[in-house]
C-alpha cells in the first residue's frame, strides 16, 4: 500500500501536469486543424516546407528547443523583453511559458492525424455538400468532423498523451517551480537525483499506466475505424 501513496508535492505536480495536458490538446486542436486542413490541401513547395517545420519536434532535440525558447521568452528575449518593457512578466519559468513549448513540441502530434484524416476523406463529399447549398461551417460540423472524428479522437488523446511525458523543453524552459512549473517528469527526475526511488517509482508507475492506457485507447480508435472502411 505504501507504494500506492501520493504525498502533497505529487498531487500537486500531477494536478499541474493534467492542466498542462488539458491545455495544450484543446490549443491544439483548435490551432492544428486549419493547419491540417491546408496541409491536405495541395502539394505546394511551400505546404512541405510548413510540414517539415511542424513535424521538426520530432527530430529536434527537447533540450534545443527549450534552449530557443528560453532565450525569446526570457528577460532578455524579443518577446520577454518586450513584455517586461511594458511592465509585464516574461514568460520563463511560468505556466504559460511551459504552455507555449509544449504547444510547439506537441504540434506534430495534433497535426498529422488530423492530416492523415482529411487525405482519407478527400474533396468529394465537401463538393457534394457545396452543392447542397451547405455553407463552410455548415461542411465543417456536418462533412467533415463526423467522417474524420476517429482522427480527431487520436489527434486529441496523443497529445495529451506526449504532453505527459514532457521533459527536456520544460526543465529548460520552466524550470522545477512547485505549482506552476512542476510537473511528473521533472519531480520523477528530482526525486531521482534526490535518490528516493521508492518516490520515483511510484510515479513512474503511474506514468507507465496511464501511458499504457492511451496507447491501448489509440489502436482501438484505429482498428475500429479501419474495420469499418473496410
Amino acid at each position: 500500500m505504501e507504494m500506492l501513496e501520493l504525498s502533497p508535492a505529487d498531487w500537486q505536480a500531477i494536478a499541474v501536469t493534467f492542466k498542462l495536458c488539458f491545455y495544450t490538446t484543446v490549443i491544439l486542436l483548435i490551432v492544428a486543424s486549419p493547419l491540417a486542413w491546408w496541409l491536405a490541401s495541395g502539394r505546394s513547395m511551400l505546404r512541405t516546407v510548413v510540414q517539415a517545420i511542424v513535424a521538426l519536434p520530432l527530430v529536434l532535440p527537447p533540450t534545443v528547443l527549450g534552449f530557443y525558447l528560453l532565450t525569446i521568452l526570457g528577460p532578455r528575449g524579443f518577446v520577454g523583453g518586450t513584455l517586461e518593457e511594458m511592465g509585464w512578466h516574461h514568460l520563463a519559468f511560468s505556466f504559460e511559458g511551459i504552455l507555449i513549448g509544449s504547444v510547439l513540441y506537441s504540434m506534430p502530434f495534433a497535426v498529422q492525424p488530423l492530416q492523415e484524416a482529411f487525405n482519407t476523406l478527400g474533396r468529394r463529399p465537401l463538393e457534394v455538400a457545396a452543392s447542397l447549398g451547405a455553407g463552410a461551417v455548415d461542411r465543417f460540423f456536418t462533412v467533415i468532423l463526423p467522417l474524420t472524428k476517429g482522427g480527431f479522437l487520436v489527434a486529441a488523446i496523443l497529445t495529451f498523451a506526449h504532453t505527459l511525458g514532457e521533459f527536456g523543453v520544460i526543465l529548460m524552459l520552466g524550470g522545477s517551480i512547485p505549482g506552476e512549473t512542476k510537473v511528473l517528469s521533472v519531480l520523477i527526475y528530482d526525486h531521482a537525483e534526490a535518490m528516493d526511488y521508492a518516490a520515483a517509482q511510484r510515479l513512474s508507475l503511474l506514468l507507465l499506466f496511464v501511458s499504457f492506457v492511451v496507447l491501448f485507447v489509440v489502436y482501438a480508435i484505429n482498428h475500429r475505424f479501419t474495420t469499418v472502411k473496410l
